[in-house]
């Protein structure tokens, strides 16, 4: 990634560096003609740790996750999940857990962090749709980071989510968008979500949370 000068608590607005995408048929040796997976299939595989997700047929493959990423994943949840509690609007979920496009049987994602958003009270129907959630987090990728700021930002932008965040654990930043045609701000110090219909925003001191989370 690159960046821009701080500008207060942002360090502006930065392009993201682009590297080549990996899908599973790369990291598995599979045939690179295999591109119609179902979730059915995806099910068959052995449980090796590693995770496996599906968008529209295809399937990507990403290590397990390693301690950094589950620790910061965990003060993130924690942070959206107090803030949320009180409120009528949204709970916050920490994967694993199944988000769906429309083709239910072709893809399967699971965001490490999520909002979703609450119908009449309750919780949406699970497997959660793309629809249903107001925030979605990935803790970054060391190993593939094109799949987190673009792979995935196209499928939650471009399929309803209002914002989507990167959490880069060594740099300790976090990169934003909040629609397919923002160029993204990535945040050092402090960053803020207002979903609509709460009072008040959720602003997150970050060099608190990465202290927190792996001091």
């Amino acid at each position: 990634m690159t960046r821009s000068g701080y500008t207060g608590d942002t360090i502006g607005r930065a392009p993201i560096a682009l590297y080549l995408p990996r899908r599973a048929e790369h990291i598995m040796g599979m045939p690179a003609a295999q591109t119609h997976w179902t979730v059915d299939m995806l099910d068959a595989l052995p449980d090796d740790g590693q995770r496996y997700e599906l968008i529209d047929g295809a399937l990507y493959v990403t290590p397990a996750p390693s301690d950094v990423h589950q620790l910061v994943a965990g003060v993130f949840f924690d942070r959206i999940r107090r803030y949320l509690r009180p409120t009528t609007i949204g709970r916050a979920m920490i994967s694993p857990a199944d988000v769906r496009k429309e083709d239910r049987r072709r893809n399967r994602v699971q965001p490490d962090v999520f909002a979703v958003r609450l119908v009449e009270g309750g919780r949406p129907p699970y497997p959660y749709s793309l629809a249903d959630l107001i925030l979605a987090i990935e803790i970054e990728s060391p190993s593939n980071p094109l799949y987190d700021y673009q792979t995935k930002r196209e499928l939650y932008l471009g399929n309803g989510i209002p914002e989507y965040w990167v959490v880069n654990p060594v740099a300790r930043i976090v990169s934003r968008w909040r629609s397919m045609d923002d160029p993204g701000e990535v945040f050092s110090q402090r960053i803020s979500w207002h979903p609509s219909g709460v009072d008040a925003p959720l602003t997150i001191d970050l060099p608190a949370l990465f202290d927190e989370a792996l001091g």
